[in-house]
């Protein structure tokens, strides 16, 4: 299980730009506005050999009449909550802020592990200037400039010393299903419904990990193990809606699945937050089921199904390849669909394709529709394919000119592989290197 670190502090002190450097992307909006990140980041990072997941989380701001920094303020409450060690990023070149002080005071009370972080140190003089946050009581302040780099080596070496050791989940051969999904979408509701299903627990094992409980079932003819993140810490009212709460879930569920269900509100359609949770799960290289639940409160006429599925994936290109499954959890409609598609999409996951059969069928393909020249007039010539022995389906692609081969032709052959074998609601990775 892979531990959470999260950025807190308040507004415009480089909290993005931080989040930028440690995942080695710009994937944040970095400008000088206060309160610009209003969503959350989400990324992957390693140092030393040790992953972890990284939250960028808004400012935060007190008393304000805005909403947003309201929502930010309970935000960085949940990551404060959620996450396993904290960076608190401050701003060495103005000094202490009155919101600091706010922020100080929650990280005092939560006991949690905190690095205190003195961004926009980007000369030696300013070094000093961080000393001042000593006061805070959170330890000694690391000098860093997010822009450049300099001090965040030191920084993320003490982070490595205070992740704890990682938990390790149930070794099973058995398929591993996580439901997520935003809140109120019916994750509860399905999980019961395929709890209520004939069947036979083999084993519950609660607290596995910190944070989800494994079920063993036997449904259907059908062995799998259910990782349960749903409703497991009662939280107070106000975090009920929270959005960001359900992704640092789905982000522990999506690395513990072998196939990620994601539950969307067949009312609402797809949101950005359930292209979020596809994404990670993209990432993380799950396979991925749609389940569009609350299907009997939506008017039909003859196609609205598949209507439905086109707009769903024209929001989920470039992977467009996800069975997409209607249901009803109040009606008991097509609930065992769902299991059905999954344990699909976990059979396709694991998929070996020979390299005699991968090279009869595609080199034609490839013949007849060769990627373009280069831009130096040179022609890529791909004479070889082969399956990588990993436990997602990766492959090699053979050729003359790797670097040449242009992103459309990686689709084209992406296409082409899915066309010729079954990759449904599998993320596929495609390599091309030197003969």
């Amino acid at each position: 299980m892979t531990n959470i670190a999260a950025i807190v502090g308040r507004p415009n002190v480089g909290k993005s730009t931080f989040f930028n450097r440690l995942v080695q992307a710009r994937q944040a909006i970095v400008e000088e506005t206060s309160g610009v990140t209003r969503d959350r980041h989400y990324g992957r990072s390693d140092w030393n050999g040790k992953t972890f997941s990284l939250i960028d989380t808004g400012g935060y701001v007190v008393g304000s009449d805005d909403i947003f920094e309201e929502e930010i303020r309970k935000q960085v409450a949940l990551a404060i909550d959620e996450a396993d060690v904290i960076f608190f990023v401050v701003d060495a070149r103005e000094g202490i802020h009155v919101l600091d002080q706010e922020v100080a005071n929650l990280l005092r009370q939560s006991k949690k592990k905190v690095l205190l972080v003195a961004n926009k140190v980007d000369n030696p003089d300013r070094i000093a200037d961080a000393q001042e946050f000593y006061s805070f009581g959170l330890g000694e302040p690391f000098p860093i400039s997010a822009i450049n780099g300099s001090g965040t080596g030191e920084l993320l070496d003490e982070m490595v010393k205070l992740l704890p050791e990682e938990m390790t989940t149930i070794e099973s051969d058995l398929p591993k299903f996580a439901v997520v999904g935003r809140p109120n979408v019916g994750k509860s509701s399905i999980i019961n419904a395929f709890l209520g299903i004939e069947r036979n627990i083999v084993t519950s094992i609660a607290g596995t990990t910190r944070d989800s409980i494994h079920t063993e079932y036997n449904a259907f003819g059908m062995n799998f193990i259910l990782v349960d993140t749903a409703g497991l810490r009662k939280k107070g009212k106000v975090y009920e809606n929270i959005e960001f709460y359900s992704v640092l879930r789905a982000i522990r569920s999506i690395e513990e699945s072998d196939v990620v269900i994601i539950l969307i509100d067949a009312q609402t359609g797809i949101e950005a937050q359930d292209l979020n949770i596809l994404k990670l799960a993209e990432k993380n290289r799950k396979g991925v089921v749609i389940v569009a639940n609350k299907w009997d409160l939506i008017e039909k006429e003859n196609n609205t199904h598949l209507e439905y599925e086109k707009a769903i994936k024209e929001r989920t290109a470039p992977f467009t390849d996800i069975p997409i499954v209607f249901t009803s959890v109040i009606n008991k409609q097509r609930i065992f669909k769902v299991l059905e598609a999954a344990h699909e999409v976990y059979e396709n996951r694991n998929r070996r394709i020979a390299t005699s059969q991968l090279n009869e069928l595609l080199l034609p393909i490839i013949q007849a529709s060769p990627p373009p020249a280069t831009t130096r007039g040179k022609y890529v010539k791909i004479k070889y394919i082969t399956q990588l022995k990993t436990q997602t389906p990766q492959f090699v692609f053979f050729c003359n000119f790797p670097k040449d081969v242009k992103e459309s032709y990686r689709r084209f052959l992406e296409n082409k592989l899915r066309e010729q074998f079954n990759f449904k609601g599998v993320p596929i990775q495609l390599y091309f290197r030197q003969k």
